[in-house]
């Protein structure tokens, strides 16, 4: 049985939610955790209104942030990355996405337990391989190792049922007060926002499994 159930809210195009993740990870193989915590991945789209094709990323991050702040941006998170063991490639991206059909395919993995392994092949599909995960195809390729054969995958990527269930899960993470990703939500009592360093994570897990459990809406957890 789990000793701790942690919803995730992120967006796959979202490099802070890919450094969270890492660093969420590390803690709980500090604490030897690892194998006792149930994940939930919730989806929450940075750009809601992107079109289903995205656009050119560089016109995106210009309009965004200005060329030069967006170079600046890339280069520090490139920095901070290798400190996590992620080697983000900003350069081979050329699309920013709409995330829409990526979270279709997560809310499908949830239902077969496999949602944390596709999250990570979709954070690195991005960020490292620089490849467009707002692609059908590409995403049907992307499931593979997750357990999802490309046909299913496909099947999932076109089930209007899904999308709706996508944003009534946008609607939860709405209700829980989240206007910002990464959040985490533990036992569904206590709240960690943003990429919070390994140290403070081990410190607040050790600090909640000490307290007895509450109800109500999820509390800071530090």
């Amino acid at each position: 049985m789990a000793l701790l159930s942690i919803t995730v809210v992120s967006d796959v195009i979202c490099p802070w939610c890919y450094v969270g993740k890492r660093r969420l990870e590390l803690a709980l193989d500090h604490l030897g955790l690892r194998e006792r915590v149930e994940l939930r991945w919730l989806p929450f789209e940075l750009n809601p209104d992107m079109p289903p094709d995205g656009m050119e990323r560089a016109a995106y991050r210009a309009a965004k942030f200005g060329a030069h702040k967006s170079a600046e941006l890339d280069q520090q998170m490139t920095a901070l990355g290798r400190q996590e063991g992620i080697m983000f490639a900003f350069e081979r991206q050329h699309r920013t996405p709409s995330t829409r059909k990526a979270h279709r395919l997560i809310a499908h993995a949830s239902r077969l337990g496999s949602a944390d392994s596709l999250v990570e092949a979709l954070f690195r599909a991005y960020f490292e391989t620089g490849l467009d995960i707002g692609d059908t195809e590409v995403l049907a390729d992307i499931a593979k190792p997750s357990g999802l054969e490309p046909e299913q995958a496909l099947t999932a990527l076109q089930d209007v049922s899904l999308d709706a269930e996508v944003r009534e899960l946008e609607h939860q993470a709405t209700r829980a007060g989240v206007s910002g990703v990464p959040f985490f939500i533990i036992n569904d009592t206590w709240a960690i926002s943003g990429a919070q360093p390994a140290p403070q994570w081990i410190d607040a897990l050790r600090d909640i499994l000490s307290r007895p459990a509450e109800a109500g809406q999820p509390q800071p957890a530090a």
